[in-house]
């Protein structure tokens, strides 16, 4: 029975294991019917808290709650949660001494009158007087499939072993070390990097919780099975401790990245390095070591030397196949990046000149006042160990600012060099320049596909790294073209957007982009188009595979445009200024009076799947050119290219901090973006109902300043003089363009009566010539929809319209084919009672109503009444006409004799409840900026 924390990456598909011939637990009188029962939890942790509160919200009575004894004044999770409760807690040491139960411990028990005892995770013996005591007996929680790696070390053991499947069993206890009988069992895959904290709490602790409250329904119920362990395939291996978690390094690299990671982060696989144990943590494998380029270190016994690199440090196993190790410590507990092992001792010290004496005098003087309590401060004085506490280290590290303006260093630094010496060496190297930034690391999903190797980040990008998601969790994203998952990507947590918030946070208050000359901000951005530019086909690809846009729009505009915004805004940067005012003179002084335009801070954007680059792009430039930092949300379902463009911005040189992206859930990463005090402003893209929930968090959190663009229904007025050409084409492209997945598309046509006729006849005879199909295939004019619930909603969205009795002309239906296509649609006869004529489709479904000949105003009147007021457009040769009808649409952009045409230098942007704030143009820069005004007496 094991509740080891620890680290991994894992499990995709779980299915539930109910085996071999069942046998109820309960009587046939109550088959299928739920008993709430009288219930006993015996153990402890967090992972016995949640099944004891699971079990209280299922109605069951906890009668009594055993677990260990307080340790050093605290109590144990799961007791403070039953004492909150009023529950009874009983803390014994013991349960039995020499074998034999105490009688006043297990008379303690059978006084609370228990039915069934529940063991979600207990480290004591438990006597059989009370395994068998109640009347259903008592079921354990296991994270193994069972009869596999019975005993206490069950995690390390399905990692050492390299199983491709883990999970847990829920049996029933006997007299047996794990051998009950089995009651219910989960499985989940092992992935090749996957350690026990992240199979732990990505999977056995958030599914057992669940499994081992679905095993105590099963059996109120009366349907809890009993399937006896089999003999074959049993395995029972020893308590994994220090001493016998050493290395054997004559194995092949996959058998050693197995026992790392298996032992990670308890007990910990170690090894003799310089005579002394070190131990390993963070271990991958990899594809090609033997191209890594670092200084060798020689490990006894290994087959050949590690190698010191910028990433870690890469073994050798017996077969020359390599992996990773990323962490290392020492036996005094001090643990360093494994990329630093020679730069963190004293054998590459560094000769000091008399001018860095005179600073390390300095420095040795700052130590002896914030350590009083020492006498001297020694090379080899220790800060910590002299008494020094976390805020010491914000002070040390101010300390060296004021002594060193170009020393800038992080918290961490201190922590990872914690003598004095080692405090000094740093320094020097920092002051000269010797301390380079780490090359960037990132785990690339490849694929080659559309005649190239693409090469996608899928962790989440925080402070400059690629990192996993707290837990390891993970989700996959889909190519709505075949259905099926391109890759795992990460999968943020509430936590992950704090750390991603205090990165940017640090970045804009202390970091070097707070410091920079504007000018050095727009070469930067503009470093990073250049960038984009030269990835273009390859983020191009990615777009139309994550998000099923046509590989030449994706190039043109979800890519093209991307470029051109970042390059407009780059030039802003040394061009956001304020103004002088003339006021009143305080006679007989005078006064100056200007305004500031400053940045606002941290910037949380949260944007839509449909655009994934673009509207990235056309959010984070103006916020970048504004001084911003940022963390980004990218929509769950369309991640890819946002991760990409982290690591572009990585590599054209934006400080860490700058940028953020977390994947993630709206519910979770969205909703604490909007709730967390340290962001300023929130600038999102999506639906009404979703932006309104923003505002409302923005403005009870802390009344952050916020930009809004949401859902519209855009119409676009077609009279009977315009150019029907052109009004045919651009009517397509007004709905179909992006297979209707835009912010702006026409959601409604209105068609003067004299030519409604002919341009339905038109339109069509132009959607029967669109090829729909493969994104990539250059002759393709309409790809699949961007994901399953939207296809679904769009068929639902067309059957509504039938229902009303619009006449649905062609398309309609989902196209019989993998993937998520849908037929180009055209529906007529919609009047504007219906909910086809209000309601927003955002895919390809042309909705077109008649107007009378003449009846400018009227058209105006139900082109109006509409909630929202995103675009609008309008087709005619009569000037006068075109102009008067644009003055009296009442949508923040009007299209005359076109439509999308949007460009980086004109303001987007809606009216009502489509939302307000501007992106792209001049104005998008007033969202992320606040007006200071500065008077001066003289």
């Amino acid at each position: 029975m094991c509740g080891c924390k620890k680290k991994f990456k894992a499990a995709v598909s779980v299915r539930s294991l109910f085996l071999g011939k069942q046998r109820s637990a309960g009587s046939a009188d109550r088959q299928g019917k739920a008993v709430r029962m009288k219930i006993a939890v015996i153990g402890q942790s967090l992972f016995g808290q949640e099944v004891y509160k699971e079990l209280r919200k299922d109605g069951h009575t906890i009668v009594g709650v055993f677990t260990i004894p307080d340790k050093d004044g605290k109590a144990d999770p799961l007791a403070t949660e039953a004492e909150k409760d009023g529950v009874p807690v009983f803390k014994s040491p013991r349960w039995r001494v020499k074998g034999k139960a105490i009688p006043e411990v297990v008379a303690q028990y059978k006084a609370t009158g228990a039915e069934l005892n529940v063991l979600p995770f207990c480290s004591q013996f438990i006597p059989m007087e009370v395994i068998d005591h109640p009347k259903h007996g008592s079921i354990i929680y296991h994270p193994s499939l069972l009869p596999r790696h019975r005993g206490a070390s069950a995690i390390n053991w399905t990692l050492i072993h390299g199983d491709k499947k883990g999970g847990f069993t829920v049996f029933w206890a006997d007299d047996g070390l794990d051998t009950g009988p089995i009651l219910l069992q989960r499985e989940c895959d092992v992935e090749p990097n996957d350690t026990v904290n992240t199979i732990y709490k990505r999977f056995l602790f958030p599914e057992g919780v669940k499994g081992t409250v679905e095993a105590v329904r099963l059996i109120a119920e009366g349907k809890a099975p009993r399937i006896t362990q089999p003999q074959e395939g049993a395995t029972y291996e020893c308590i994994q401790k220090k001493d016998n978690s050493k290395i054997d390094w004559n194995q092949s690299a996959e058998v050693l990245h197995n026992w790392i990671r298996g032992n990670d982060k308890v007990p910990g696989a170690w090894a003799d390095i310089d005579g002394q144990k070190v131990t390993f943590y963070g271990s991958t494998l990899m594809d090609n070591g033997s191209a890594a380029k670092g200084q060798p270190l020689e490990i006894p016994g290994a087959s050949k030397p590690g190698i010191i690199t910028k990433a870690g440090l890469v073994l050798f196993g017996n077969d020359n196949k390599a992996l990773l190790v990323k962490n290392l410590q020492f036996e005094d507990g001090k643990m360093i990046a494994a990329a630093q092992y020679y730069s963190s001792g004293s054998s590459t010290a560094v000769e000091l000149t008399e001018e860095e004496k005179t600073f390390a005098e300095q420095m040795k003087a700052v130590w002896k006042s914030i350590l009083s309590n020492v006498t001297k401060i020694e090379d080899s004085t220790d800060f910590f160990k002299s008494g020094a506490a976390s805020m010491d280290v914000v002070r040390l590290v101010e300390e060296v600012k004021l002594q060193a303006s170009s020393c800038q260093l992080q918290n961490e630094d201190v922590y990872m060099n914690t003598t004095f010496q080692e405090f000094i060496q740093l320094c020097i190297r920092k002051l000269r320049g010797e301390d380079n930034e780490e090359e960037l690391v990132v785990d690339y999903v490849e694929k080659n596909i559309n005649n190239m190797t693409i090469k996608m980040p899928h962790q989440l990008f925080i402070n400059g790294e690629f990192v996993d998601a707290d837990g390891g969790k993970t989700y996959k994203t889909i190519n709505p073209t075949d259905g099926m998952a391109i890759c795992d990507v990460s999968l943020a947590q509430i936590s992950d957007v704090d750390k991603a918030v205090a990165a940017a946070k640090e970045a804009f208050e202390e970091g070097e982009w707070a410091k920079m000359n504007p000018r050095d901000r727009g070469r930067l951005i503009y470093q990073l188009a250049d960038l984009m530019e030269e990835h273009q086909e390859e983020l191009a690809t990615i777009e139309a595979i994550d998000s099923g846009a046509v590989y030449t729009l994706a190039l043109k505009t979800h890519v093209g445009m991307s470029i051109q915004t970042f390059r407009y805004f780059a030039g802003w940067c040394d061009k956001i200024q304020g103004s002088t005012i003339p006021i009143n003179q305080a006679r007989p002084n005078r006064n100056l009076t200007f305004t500031k335009k400053e940045p606002i801070g941290v910037c949380a954007i949260v944007i839509p799947w449909n655009y994934p680059l673009m509207m990235l792009a056309w959010k984070t430039a103006a916020c970048l050119a504004a001084g911003n930092t940022v963390v980004l949300k990218p929509a769950q379902v369309t991640p890819l290219t946002a991760l990409k463009f982290a690591e572009l911005a990585a590599r054209a040189g934006l400080p860490k901090g700058v940028i953020n992206i977390l994947p993630g859930s709206g519910a979770l990463v969205g909703q604490r973006l909007s709730d967390h005090p340290d962001v300023r402003k929130l600038g999102f893209t999506g639906s009404t109902e979703i932006g309104k929930h923003i505002m409302k968090s923005c403005a009870v959190s802390n009344v952050k300043k916020v930009s809004l663009e949401l859902g519209g229904k855009s119409p676009l007025i077609i009279f009977s003089d315009c150019d029907m050409d052109k009004a045919v084409r651009m009517g397509m492209s007004s709905v179909f363009f992006n297979k209707g997945e835009n912010c702006i598309a026409a959601g409604r046509l209105f068609v003067e009566d004299t030519i409604h006729d002919q341009f339905v006849k038109r339109v069509v005879e132009e959607v029967k010539k669109m090829k729909i199909g493969d994104p990539l295939d250059r002759s393709t004019d309409h790809g699949p929809q961007n994901h399953k619930a939207h296809l679904d909603k769009l068929v639902e969205y067309c059957q509504n319209g039938i229902k009303e009795g619009a006449t649905q002309v062609c398309g309609g239906k989902q196209v019989q084919r993998p993937g998520f296509f849908f037929e180009p649609t055209v529906f007529t006869d919609v009047e504007d009672h219906m909910f086809i004529a209000k309601e927003e489709s955002f895919g390809p479904v042309m909705i077109i109503s008649k107007f009378q000949s003449g009846e400018v105003d009227d058209v105006l009147r139900r082109a109006n009444a509409t909630e929202y007021g995103l675009a609008s457009g309008v087709f005619t040769r009569d000037i006068s006409k075109a102009l008067y009808v644009s003055e009296r649409l009442n949508a923040g952009t009007v299209f005359v004799n076109t439509y999308n045409k949007t460009d980086v230098a004109s303001p987007f942007g809606g009216f009502k409840q489509s939302g307000f704030g501007k992106d792209l143009g001049q104005e998008a820069l007033n969202e992320y900026l606040k007006t200071k005004a500065v008077t001066i007496e003289y």
